[in-house]
């Protein structure tokens, strides 16, 4: 039986097949689970069945919509208690059918971290946020402060605890969330990207957090995660759910990830940044085999490996061989004058300096990364630039105009800007007429405004849900429309905030696809973003922030050569870099940093290809991410 094939479920009323007499009863039980949301016609998930015991880590993927984080909100209750929709199949947890039990009561067994943190944080400092949800559980004084320091020290919070909440970064109330979860103790822990707004430190920490929760073994946790490099080390079992919101695998990691990569990949599921690279470098003829996942496993392989001009029997002429890799090549900052002026910008949140003197310039036309550490600046800085937030006269310039003395709404023309949470520009009851605003605001004609909002639907894979509400979408589908937003008035600015959150791979490279096209023909493009990877293969300058400070600003290539200076800056070096850097074995390898630059597949000649056996009817068209191939 295949990874992809499972046993029929067992009914819902007999002891589950998937254990024997000795073994503890499972903390979930799903069934058939298929959950359609109020106003749609399509159930996501769709037909879903699995067990979670305790001591398990589980992964669960599957493509932007497929229903991943309406399925979680089921396990607490939530739907169908909260969350207008219809649950048919069941949910058990710890022997507790989920649609007979409150949520108030469910939360003792479930502990929740939501894609959206700022959807549950409610008190004023951080302590109280984490004892709140213990001392409604009636426990002692004691019990009730010990649970509290124990889980903000965990998170690495303990020192901020009289801190307000609305004070922490986007990753530090990540953090924040997660420490109310482990505070309450439950044997079922259910997070939705929980490392999507943190930094490559604070996803160690976090991981290692959450590894020690499980090592007693009496716990479970059920993960939705679209950053792998950073969980594969952490789980033991993979489930998937396709398009459809069919379950479509469940087995181990090796039996998904590494046996079933290239069907994953064709679903438009995310994969490691080692496992895509490695997917590519068999395409050029390098035997790795099993696939690596890690950037240390791509990296011993590749030293084992023969290279491809060393296969013997073929006369195959590897690409790479041929035409040897080019590094990046880097527009100068001064290429364009520059379009955005930054000088000597100091910001404040409250009584909290931000930003200390930061001056910066960018070219028109550029495609500028900034990255950093959780609470650097980034997201402040780039609000002041898109005036979001006040700042003080003359320390930015727009196209030579103060943006501090400049409307709102003449600013839009000029910088389209992305929030980090989605819902935080929403303003329309369905989606059509939440693009079709800023056109109206600018007195388009109706036909028009319909003719644009639909082909812009339809390029962001929104067009079945034009008349859906923008918050009864999916976590994905929200990001796309946020972008959407802010593409439809034509700004020559577009500034976003951590871009990919939430998207699958396949939607996420649609996307980078647009934000490059859009580069191509003018649009200066600055991105917030954590994954360095991203960074590498699609920004052509970088700016790095450290503690409200430009650290340096200049050519990608050049800011992650600089090793030492990436990881002061509490980062870490790409994937790819990390696998890569050092080959020996490989040396014309070793300075490749994104994946579009390694080696194609192999270029066969025709007595070759008379010689070599067919290749498989099934087999994809590998594409990397940005859709190249």
């Amino acid at each position: 039986m295949t990874a992809f094939e499972r046993e029929p479920a067992a009914d819902w009323s007999s002891p589950t097949a998937a254990t024997s007499d000795d073994a503890p009863a499972p903390l979930l039980r799903v069934r058939d689970l298929a959950i359609t949301h109020d106003g749609e016609s399509t159930p996501a998930p769709a037909s879903v069945t699995f067990d979670l015991h305790p001591g398990e880590v589980v992964l669960l993927l599957g493509p932007s919509g497929s229903g991943k984080s309406t399925l979680t909100l089921a396990l607490n209750g939530l739907i169908p208690h909260a969350v207008p929709a219809a649950l048919h199949g069941a949910v058990e947890v710890t022997g507790v059918d989920t649609r007979a039990t409150t949520v108030a009561a469910l939360s003792t067994q479930v502990g929740m971290v939501f894609q959206d943190p700022d959807a549950q944080l409610v008190t004023g400092t951080l302590f109280d946020e984490v004892a709140f949800g213990v001392e409604n559980l009636r426990m002692p004084v004691a019990e009730v402060l010990a649970r509290a320091e124990v889980a903000l020290r965990r998170v690495g919070l303990w020192e901020r605890r009289g801190e307000n909440p609305d004070r922490l970064s986007g990753g530090g109330r990540q953090r924040l969330a997660i420490a109310c979860a482990l505070a309450m103790g439950s044997p079922l822990l259910v997070l939705d990207e929980p490392t999507a707004n943190l930094d490559p430190q604070g996803i160690e920490e976090t991981y290692a957090a959450l590894a020690e929760v499980v090592a007693a073994g009496d716990r479970a946790v059920l993960l939705v995660e679209h950053n792998l490099d950073a969980a594969v080390g952490f789980v033991d079992r993979v489930i998937v759910l396709d398009q459809d919101g069919m379950l479509a695998a469940d087995g181990t990691v090796d039996a998904v990830l590494r046996d079933r990569a290239d069907e994953l990949h064709r679903m438009g599921v995310w994969l490691p940044v080692s496992a895509l690279a490695a997917l590519r470098l068999r395409a050029a003829g390098y035997a790795l085999d099993p696939l690596p996942l890690s950037p240390g496993e791509l990296h011993a392989a590749l030293e084992a490996a023969e290279g491809p001009s060393t296969t013997s029997g073929t006369t195959n002429t590897p690409v790479a061989e041929a035409t040897p890799v080019a590094e990046p090549v880097e527009a100068p900052p001064a290429a364009n004058p520059p379009i955005i002026s930054v000088r000597d910008l100091t910001l404040r949140r409250g009584r909290t300096e931000v930003l200390h003197g930061v001056s910066l310039d960018v070219a028109a036309g550029e495609f500028v990364a900034v990255v950093g550490a959780n609470g650097a600046g980034k997201t402040s800085l780039i609000q002041a630039i898109a005036g979001v937030v006040p700042i003080p006269r003359g320390t930015i310039r727009i196209g030579g105009v103060d943006v501090a003395r400049t409307d709102a709404r003449t600013l839009s023309r000029q910088v389209g800007f992305v929030f980090q949470n989605p819902e935080h520009q929403f303003i329309a009851h369905t989606v059509f007429d939440e693009i079709a605003h800023g056109l109206r605001l600018q007195h388009v004609a109706d036909d028009e405004v319909r003719e644009r909002t639909e082909a812009l639907l339809v390029r962001f894979g929104l067009e079945n849900k034009a008349d859906s509400h923008p918050f009864l979408l999916s976590g994905g589908q929200k990001r796309r429309l946020s972008v959407g937003t802010a593409l439809v008035a034509g700004a020559s600015i577009l500034v976003l905030d951590e871009p990919t959150f939430g998207q699958d791979r396949a939607r996420a490279d649609e996307l980078l696809t647009l934000l490059e096209e859009l580069n191509a023909d003018g649009t200066t493009i600055i991105v917030v973003t954590h994954d360095m990877q991203l960074v590498t293969e699609h920004a052509v300058r970088t700016v790095v922030l450290a503690d409200g400070r430009v650290r340096t600003a200049g050519p990608t290539a050049e800011v992650f050569a600089d090793a030492e200076l990436i990881e002061g800056a509490g980062l870490r070096l790409p994937p790819l870099r990390r696998a890569l850097g050092g080959l020996t074995r490989h040396p014309d390898l070793a300075r490749i940093a994104r994946l579009g630059d390694l080696p194609a597949a192999l270029t066969v000649t025709p007595a070759a290809a008379a010689e070599a056996p067919a290749t498989p009817a099934s087999a994809p068209a590998f594409t990397l991410p940005g859709g190249r191939a």
